[in-house]
Parts: C-alpha cells; structure tokens; sequence
C-alpha cells in the first residue's frame, strides 16, 4: 500500500480470471528544516501562525513559523518542559502555559523582545507539600486555563482567570516592567470529585432516574473542555468574541458530565468550592469525550460501546450512536466537514457531523449522524496484527475539508477522508530519519499558513548506535498542503464553521432553525418510524413476546 516511487503507480491483483487495478494514493514527502533544540519534547503554534514555541531539556523558546528561526528564550537548567500551550493576547504579545517534568505549571508572556514568566502556580519550597499538575490546558485568547492537580491520592479540577490585559497595559510600563511587579493570576474555582459526585440540580422527578457516581474508589483523572457562546445573547455584557464562557468536565469512573460558569473573581469564603451543574446524566460510565471545533457538539464514548452526541445549540441530542467494537473506546475526535451551501442556516439546522473512534485494540470507526436521520456507522480499520501498526495519533487537520492525519507507532503517516472512506495521500519523512518519540509524535499544525510541522530524528545505524544517555537531537520537518495536487482540494479558504461566521444566534433563531430542521426531516423520520413498527409486528417478533 505504501509506495515510496510516485503517486501514478497501480497495484495489479487477479481475483480467478478477473484482474483489477488498485490504484495507490499518492505520496508526499515532509522537507527538513532545521535541528531544533536537544530533548524538545513538545511543540505548539500560535493561532495566528506567525510563532512556534518549543519546551525542552533547557527550558523554551519561540521561534518565526515563517523564517524558522529562534526569536527568544528562556532557559533554566533542570527545568524540562513537557507540554506547551500558546494564545495570542493582543497585537504581537502571546501566552505561553507550559508544565515540567516535576508537574510545576508556569505561564510566560512572550513580546517579541523576550520570554518573561509571569505567574508559577504550584511553586513550593518544600516539595514534600507541593501539589502536581497532571494536565495544564489553555483555552482559545488565553484568559483562563484548567488544571489537573493532585497532591498523594488526592485529585482535582482548578479553574484559573489570567489577566491578560492588564499584562498588556503592564507590559507598556517601564516602572512595572522594570520591578517585574505583573498582576497575579486567580484561581476562580476549584472542584474535587466528591462535590460532583453527590450534586444534582435536575428537577426530582429526573433525579430518581440518574445512576449516582461510585465513589468508592478514588478518580484518577478529569477531562475538561472549554466552551464558546452558544446560542445565547449578552447585550451590553457580552464576552469578548473568541472567549470562552463556561467549561464542561467528567472524572473516571463518572456516568456525568459537569459544567461550570467561568468567571474572572475567585469566590467568596463561603463558596470556596462551587457546585458544578449536571450538564448530560448518562446510563453507562464515560470513557472518553470530544467538543467540536466551534463547540457546538459535545461527543461522550461510553463503557457499553454506545457514542451520544449532544446539540447544544438545540440543547437535544442527536442519534444515539452504537458502534460494534471489539475493545473499548480510547479516543475520539470530531472531523470537520461544512459542505457548500447557499444558505447556512440549512447548515446550522442539520447538525450534521462526523467522528471518528479508536478502540484500545487499535480498531477505528467513522460515525455520521444528523438530526432526525439514520445514523451511518462503518469500520475504517480493524484490529492491526501487528503492534507496530497501531495508530497513535488520529486528528482532525481544521484546514483540509473532512480529512483525518493518522501516525501509527511504526512511522506511517496518512490523511484519511473520512466523509468519503478514502485514503487521500501517504506522507513520508526523508530517507533515514524516524519519529523523534513514536509513541508520543510531537507534531503542531499551522492553521493559517496550512503547514504541518513535526519533529523527526535521524536513524541511527547498526554500526553507530548512539548511547541511551546521549542527548536527542532532531530536526523540523514540515509540509505545505497547498503545494500539493492531492491535497489543495481539501483546503479550506477559512478554518471556521457556518456556526462561528454567525456566533450571535439568539434563543429564538436557535428554535426556528430546530423547528425548520424538524420540518425538512420529517419524511425521513416517518420512514424509520414505519420501519420500526414493521420490525415489531414480524412473526419472529411476536413470538418471541
């Protein structure tokens, strides 16, 4: 399947007497760059894709997503950087929320000058006491961030505001500048499992029907996702466009996903630990869970192999999805697809969407729903016999129209169309050279430009195997789709969905466009109504009763 010499080659299989012509995808081969800094272990780019930021054995540093060069920065021996984050906050200032390899959380403002940290926030003397961040997220603007915190066999949920612009007003002063005096961050709230665990706010009547959360054994994670405006007019008080205003969550072992107001003040004294909302009860325990690129739709994997994906513009479900697998959910991700359509308020009534699922057995599905129609659910790939053929990374590329990025474990790289079921092209790095970590790739895509950039080392041969404790050294590599025939198809013209072109739907339009969908889909439900009813008057069926 995967062929190194060109993209108009065929494979020639016989079936008997018949012979067919399988033709092969095309071929696209990553250009190295330039060698990036020892032990980088993590890349991000900005949303507006002018900067890369790379965490290292040494610190990090920002570098020019168009000259590839370093602009700044900040090193500190025995820090590794492990997971990096950037937003841009203003003009050419951008947030940088990065996490090391002891689970201290620090955030850097970068402004072209140089890389300041402005905030550490588990920092203690005595690390015996110090709590560790396990996962430290930043939303889309930068203002606020979560974080996953342990501390022993504790674990929680901590919600923090950064005040960007008054960093930026900062920023413009030489005597704040100069003593380094910035404005705090704040930790607006702060959830422990066991307050989400016994909280309902659904009317009595629902409560009765919820499956309560077994908090015999401790959570071991939490999952969070920040939320956008969503049908919902602020007047005068609206956010800044692009903020996000609440944020949704869930804990291992939970059967609900939780949701909280973000806000910009810590609670009083009295309030220390708000009570989360129940956002969608669920029969069965949540394994795993997706938001949409506009956060429109929320997508929850569930234990017994059953995939919910909840409207909320509409505030209803769509089609209860079951997907025949033969190992549980590991990750899922929605794939982005806007088809063309004259009016977008046909797009925005329908809710079409796609997902695609990966199995723990290395197994993927591609689930399509849309409101008020059947759900289509097919196998993309099934279980690899081989470990090394298992897919690590399976991504939605926001540029490229219903196209997958897929890297397995052994190197190979694809991208997959996922409405149409078609392999789209194989992507090669240069001869000798592997996966900087195979099993963790660390890859960022450039939204703007429409550039993929990924680490890659050089393979080591036989005769000079280097030492474990030798540092890793790798390159940049990337690839422009727009240069490509196989690829330019797919490239959108703008990277945002007909729901974020038009983010000031009132309440009112929300139920019109339900209501108009509910119209234009009404023949399609009556046939599966019929379809049913004809299912349960069969002889079989009523024997069985």
């Amino acid at each position: 399947m995967y062929n190194r010499k060109g993209s108009t080659e065929s494979e020639m299989t016989s079936v008997g007497s018949v012979r067919t012509f399988i033709k092969k995808p095309p071929t696209l081969h990553l250009t190295s760059i330039t060698e990036v800094p020892e032990n980088t272990n993590c890349l991000a780019c900005s949303d507006d894709g002018l900067y890369l930021s790379l965490g290292h054995s040494k610190g990090l540093s920002v570098w020019s997503a168009n000259t590839l060069s370093c602009e700044a920065e900040w090193l500190q021996e025995r820090i590794e950087i492990t997971s990096i984050h950037m937003a841009c906050i203003g003009g050419t200032v951008y947030l940088l929320a990065t996490l090391d390899d002891m689970g201290v959380a620090r955030v850097f403002v970068y402004n072209v000058e140089a890389i300041q940290c402005f905030s550490v926030i588990n920092m203690m003397d005595d690390v015996s006491k110090r709590s560790v961040c396990l996962e430290f997220d930043l939303c889309k603007g930068g203002e606020h961030g979560a974080l996953i915190m342990r501390y022993n066999s504790d674990i929680w949920l901590e919600i923090y505001y950064f005040p960007t612009q008054d960093w930026l007003r900062e920023l413009k002063d030489p005597k704040i500048s100069a003593n380094l005096k910035w404005s705090a961050s704040v930790r607006v709230n702060r959830v422990n499992p066991s307050t989400a665990a016994i909280t309902t706010t659904l009317p009595n009547i629902l409560s009765n029907f919820l499956v309560l959360d077994d908090t015999s054994e401790p959570a071991r994670h939490c999952t969070p996702h920040f939320l956008m405006r969503c049908g919902q007019s602020y007047g005068k008080n609206k956010a800044k466009t692009g903020s996000p205003l609440s944020v949704c969550f869930w804990w291992t072992g939970s059967h609900n996903l939780l949701y909280l107001l973000l806000s910009k003040t810590a609670k009083g004294k009295l309030d220390p630990e708000p009570t989360p909302l129940i956002l969608w009860p669920n029969a069965s325990e949540i394994v795993c869970s997706a938001v949409s690129s506009c956060t429109r739709f929320i997508a929850l994997g569930l234990t017994n192999g059953l995939l919910c994906v909840w409207d909320r513009l509409s505030s209803s479900p769509l089609p209860i999805s079951g997907v025949s697998t033969d190992s549980p959910f590991l990750r899922l991700h929605f794939v982005d697809y806007w088809p063309a359509c004259a009016d977008n308020s046909q797009t925005l009534a329908s809710g079409e969407v796609h997902l695609v699922t990966l199995c723990e057995s290395g197994a993927v599905h591609v689930v399509s729903t849309e409101r008020g129609l059947a759900t289509d659910t097919e196998q993309l790939s099934s279980r690899p016999k081989d470990s090394s053929d298992l897919p690590i990374v399976i991504a939605s590329v926001p540029f490229l129209q219903g196209l997958s990025l897929v890297l397995c474990r052994n190197g190979k790289m694809f991208l997959h169309d996922v409405v149409n079921k078609a392999t789209v092209c194989d992507l090669y790095l240069p001869a000798h050279h592997v996966l900087a970590n195979p099993c963790n790739p660390i890859y960022a895509l450039n939204v703007k430009q429409h550039v993929l950039f990924i680490c890659a080392a050089e393979e080591p041969s036989p005769s000079n195997e280097s030492s474990q404790d030798d540092p890793s050294q790798s390159r940049l590599l990337m690839l422009r789709f727009e240069d490509h025939d196989a690829t330019r198809p797919y490239v959108l013209s703008h990277s945002e969905s007909p729901w974020q072109q038009k983010p000031n739907v009132t309440g009112e339009e929300a139920c019109n466009l339900y209501f108009q969908q509910r119209a234009l889909s009404m023949e399609e439900r009556h046939k599966s109504i019929t379809q049913t009813w004809k299912r349960l008057s069969s002889p079989h069926i009523l024997r069985c009763h």
